[in-house]
């Protein structure tokens, strides 16, 4: 199901823009759950209680914290929802992109523009999705491409992502469930049950332990060592490495 959020206070607005997204569901045959907030405070509460949006529609001039001081919020914990700025001024049109705005909406607003709009949003949307994976981290929501995932590992019931650029994300779930999620990648190997390794960033393989490129070393268990050498040498020939 499509999540998009609404934030507008002109009731107008907010009615016309709902019109939209009814006229949007039937005609477009999808799936959408909408929901509507009058104020900034009203949707920081909400995104804080955890809901989460896949596209956001949000009026820039609203009375206290603005549309971009919401966004630039809303950007600490949540990376990838898709925020549509809605205004009836350009000034703020630089600013969007400071907050990765997906677009700048001028009032008032038509059917046609906000089709296109939408369909783009859900179309960048979908092809995040094919490539990446969605995750409950502590600070917020981020999505995190399995190519830059160096390895895996659990600890106390806590998933914690190495990523290439050295940084650490913590989330939690089942070691067991990630490894389904990214066994169609082809490239991700679990040699111990608590740690999962993308092969890409292996340096080499001894009979206790893979090393990789951040010098991390993983166990390899008693016996393991032929199918763990295998599953290297089989990635490394499929992506025209040279090995011996």
């Amino acid at each position: 199901m499509i999540q998009i959020a609404l934030c507008d206070d002109d009731a107008h607005a907010r009615e016309e823009i709902m019109g939209f997204i009814t006229r949007y569901r039937a005609e477009r045959g999808r799936v959408i759950s909408a929901a509507v907030f009058s104020g900034s405070v009203e949707l920081l509460a909400a995104m804080e209680r955890g809901a989460r949006f896949d596209v956001l529609f949000l009026d820039i001039l609203m009375p206290g914290q603005n549309g971009i001081e919401t966004a630039e919020e809303i950007r600490g914990y949540d990376s990838s929802v898709k925020i549509v700025f809605l205004t009836s001024s350009a000034e703020f049109a630089v600013q969007s992109y400071g907050v990765d705005a997906h677009f700048y909406q001028l009032k008032p607003v038509r059917w046609e523009g906000f089709a296109c709009v939408l369909d783009s949003a859900l179309d960048a949307c979908v092809r995040e999705q094919r490539k990446g994976l969605l995750l409950q981290c502590k600070n917020g929501i981020t999505r995190l491409d399995p190519g830059r995932l160096e390895f895996c590992e659990v600890l106390h019931r806590t998933l914690l992502f190495h990523l290439s650029s050295g940084k650490v994300l913590e989330s939690t779930g089942s070691l067991d469930a990630l490894y389904s999620r990214l066994a169609p990648y082809g490239c991700f190997l679990r040699p111990h049950r608590s740690y999962l390794v993308h092969l890409g960033y292996v340096q080499s393989i001894s009979y206790r332990a893979i090393t990789m490129l951040s010098r991390k070393e993983i166990p390899i268990p008693r016996g393991k060592y032929n199918e763990m050498k295998d599953a290297f040498l089989a990635y490394a020939f499929r992506n025209g490495q040279v090995t011996l």
